[in-house]
């Protein structure tokens, strides 16, 4: 989360946590949460220099979840890090809930949470006195601080394990204790770097719940994440970056398209002859002049489906006429790691940059 060194008058952030209007005069949430134009970032210098990004534009509407995508080394962090006016770009402009990073970076950090990819809780301090001790680094009187953090508390279902030191906190406690503290002045905007990696899959389930009811709230979540599934169930509308540029833009329907449409995938029993299915497979394909994949290793052969079910049926006759027993057949839509494969030549969490960014600013370095 962002520690504030500065805060807007005490008068509106009390008159924002007793959820009054700040002013008679503010203006109405802009259409768009964050623009970014021409942002470039470099690092090092001559040979060793590395261009972490290279002049992105984004735009992520005002409201839901917009997804950034990339493997590891492809900037997602370093962009992160510049629009929570905690680095600043070589160029381009950079505006996060109407206001512009650059030139008003104090104002900015008030409308804006950070959870980074580490939880950044105080483990000698209690959920509670965490929480209220952002409170007090925004400028709150402390009754407004403990209130704000017991509400917290309650949403995030840890009100039972308030008074623990957070040292003692599960992986998905700490996680959702951290995203509460970057709740605690309601900003409009938050940054997700990673949220969900490390935990297990209860954990991640639960916290996807809190993202949900965030936004259904009115917040606006930007997700960066390695986790295709995450992706794919939490946002309206998905980037992609690949070493420093942004390669695709769209929701996730519209970037499944440019793959292709829908397949039959087959996977084959235990004693069934791969060189007959995929011969089988390729003659359905050769009707729509495309080809089979086939995957070895897990005897699961693919071919497109420009007829749908009817290619379906017609792989099932066939692989059935020949003897070749199926353990398992499905008309499948592409999936994100498809998209993303397709995009960057790269599969999500592997490398994508051919040489390591300076140690302070790798992806997943210290915020």
């Amino acid at each position: 989360m962002i520690r504030p060194g500065t805060q807007a008058p005490l008068r509106t952030q009390i008159r924002t946590q007793r959820g009054e209007p700040a002013t008679a005069g503010t203006a109405a949430r802009p259409r768009l949460a964050v623009r970014a134009t021409g942002v470039r970032k470099r690092f090092g210098s001559g040979d060793g220099a590395v261009q972490a990004l290279d002049g992105v534009d984004l735009e992520v509407p005002a409201g839901g979840v917009y997804g950034l995508l990339g493997p590891n080394g492809a900037g997602k962090t370093t962009l992160v890090r510049i629009l929570a006016t905690l680095l600043l770009p070589d160029a381009g402009e950079v505006q996060v809930a109407g206001v512009n990073v650059l030139t008003q970076p104090k104002l900015a950090r008030t409308r804006v949470g950070l959870c980074g990819q580490s939880a950044a809780v105080d483990e000698l301090l209690t959920g509670r006195q965490n929480l209220e001790m952002v409170g007090r680094l925004y400028h709150l009187p402390a009754d407004v601080a403990r209130a704000r953090a017991e509400e917290l508390l309650d949403q995030f279902a840890l009100a039972d394990a308030a008074g623990r030191i957070a040292k003692t906190y599960s992986g998905g406690m700490r996680r959702r204790l951290d995203l509460a503290a970057s709740l605690v002045v309601r900003p409009p905007v938050i940054f997700l770097d990673e949220p969900t990696t490390g935990l297990d899959p209860v954990s991640r389930l639960a916290l996807w719940d809190v993202l949900t009811e965030l936004v259904d709230g009115g917040v606006t979540l930007l997700l960066t994440t390695q986790y295709l599934e995450e992706a794919d169930r939490l946002a309206s509308r998905l980037a992609v970056i690949d070493r420093g540029r942004l390669v695709a833009e769209g929701t996730p329907t519209e970037l499944k398209a440019r793959v292709g449409g829908q397949r039959v995938e087959v996977v084959l029993g235990p004693r069934s002859d791969l060189v007959v299915a995929e011969r089988i497979l390729a003659g359905v394909g050769a009707a729509a002049g495309t080809g089979v994949d086939v995957d070895a290793g897990q005897r699961r052969l693919a071919v497109p489906a420009p007829d749908g079910s009817h290619t379906l049926i017609e792989v099932a006759r066939r692989l059935d006429e020949a003897g070749v027993v199926m353990d398992d057949v499905a008309l499948r839509a592409p999936s994100l790691d498809e998209v993303f494969l397709a995009l960057t030549g790269h599969r999500a969490g592997s490398t994508g940059e051919p040489v390591q960014r300076p140690a302070q600013e790798r992806e997943g370095s210290a915020r």
